[in-house]
């Protein structure tokens, strides 16, 4: 059992500074755990005992009867030692400081004696300065964040609360789920390597997404992220890349942003995959935890459009993504799907005269062939084709064929194309507005699948 599970997975959550006004934090809090589902109990606290959205509310947490497995703590940071003490004296094991005040302003003194409560209880704490944590598998939104997160297999852990909050919107409206948010603040106690141990372990998360300023501890992180490459990717986002940055991190949350070199060598060395902005860590992640890992290192383009496939051609042959030179047998069977102006070779041009039956019949000849080890699917609009209609094409043929190779799309195109795309992520095949972005996502699972494979042949070798 980790000593995170309380944590993560709680019989029982006291709100500490609750309240029945819904412009504070306390509010949100109550209300985003019954929003959420959470089935286990639930405990307001808030010195005048008033009840909060129908349930008892209690002056102190040691009134309250029972065991107590997490405490949530949103009151102002001068009565927060007061609070951990009190948790202590419960026999809580877990703690979210929701509360701000410590270290990011200056207040180094305050947060040490909150940490020394919490060592001498053996208590774990989340905190302080964090908007809360989300897990999908315990359907707890211990967060003010938004009330409705789309469950995923996505776990994305952030230095930075409002960006936490933002990140939610941002994958509602583009309906990515999620399995964990967990907002990290000043990492008093638990650490982004805590985090990552935990959720290596974690069934229903398939990548992890990492926004960092800094690491307390640059060796542990480092020896986490090699314990959880090895099983799934890890993307992160490092920011204070330059000097400006690392002083805007300082002062963010207390963080020493370091050299950025080093941190870059650092995520190299572990095999954790580095994104530079939030599009394109999310790309990646997108299609990490939709499609399987690449089976081989050759990669087949379809298209209707012969510019489009040499643009993503050139993005492939820059990233690191080998377009397989197609044998005489599989020319021959594309051939046949189009018309005599077509390209039957790599990329495979059907032309602007494809229908959905094309893609299909070309979909499965990918799919059948062991040769191939992943697959980018292009639509250009045109005006006798229906981007709908070939994207249910392509979901037909790939649920018909239990695919185990990756399958990245990109339609270009207006509304229609949008469409056919929300279609498509729906139905876990991950698409994306421009075939760059499609490369982007494929080229960094190769990379996460080169480094486990070495892994795994030099532990064969030993």
């Amino acid at each position: 059992m980790s000593d995170l599970d309380k944590l993560f997975c709680p019989k029982s959550v006291a709100i500490v500074g609750a309240s029945k006004n819904p412009k504070k934090i306390g509010y949100e809090l109550v209300s985003n755990i019954l929003a959420g589902g959470y089935e286990g109990k639930l405990f307001p606290v808030n010195p005048e005992g008033a009840d909060v959205m129908g349930l008892k509310s209690f002056t102190s947490v040691k009134l309250i009867p029972g065991d107590v497995d997490l405490a949530v703590i949103a009151v102002p940071a001068v009565y927060v030692a007061d609070v951990i003490e009190d948790c202590g004296q419960k026999g809580i094991k877990s703690l979210i400081v929701i509360s701000s005040g410590f270290k990011e302003v200056g207040n180094t003194e305050l947060e040490d004696k909150i940490l020394s409560i919490v060592r001498k209880y053996g208590m774990r704490m989340l905190g302080p300065n964090v908007f809360g944590l989300y897990y999908a598998p315990s359907r707890m939104n211990a967060t003010f964040g938004l009330s409705r997160v789309f469950p995923g297999n996505i776990a994305f852990i952030t230095q930075s609360g409002a960006l936490g909050i933002a990140m939610m919107g941002w994958t509602n409206l583009y309906h990515i789920g999620v399995s964990a948010v967990i907002s990290m603040g000043n990492k008093a106690d638990i650490e982004e390597s805590d985090m990552l141990d935990y959720l290596t372990g974690d069934e229903m998360t398939k990548a992890v997404l990492i926004y960092i300023e800094g690491a307390k501890d640059g060796r542990r992180l480092m020896a986490s992220l090699k314990g959880s490459t090895l099983k799934k990717p890890v993307i992160i986002l490092k920011s204070g890349r330059t000097e400006k940055g690392a002083s805007a991190a300082a002062s963010h949350t207390g963080s020493l942003a370091g050299s950025d070199k080093v941190y870059d060598a650092a995520f190299k060395q572990s095999g954790a995959l580095r994104a530079y902005d939030f599009a394109q860590a999310f790309d990646w992640a997108k299609l990490m935890t939709l499609q399987p890992p690449p089976q081989n290192e050759n990669c087949l383009i379809i298209t209707n459009g012969g510019g489009v496939g040499v643009m993503t051609t050139d993005a492939c042959e820059e990233s690191g993504v080998t377009i397989w030179p197609l044998p005489d047998d599989l020319q021959s069977e594309f051939k046949k799907l189009m018309p005599v102006f077509g390209n039957f070779k790599n990329p495979v041009d059907l032309t602007g005269q494809a229908y959905e039956e094309s893609y299909s019949k070309s979909l499965e000849l990918a799919f059948k062939d062991p040769r191939i080890g992943s697959i980018i699917v292009l639509y250009c609009q045109t005006a006798i084709t229906d981007p709908v209609a070939i994207a249910k094409s392509i979901i037909d043929t790939c649920e018909s064929q239990h695919c185990d190779k990756p399958l990245v799309a990109s339609f270009i195109g207006g509304q229609q194309c949008d469409e056919a795309m929300r279609k498509l992520d729906e139905r876990a095949i991950p698409a994306y507005p421009i075939p760059e972005r499609a490369v982007s996502a494929l080229a960094s699972y190769y990379r996460w699948k080169r480094y486990t494979d070495r892994l795994e042949e030099k532990s064969a070798q030993s």
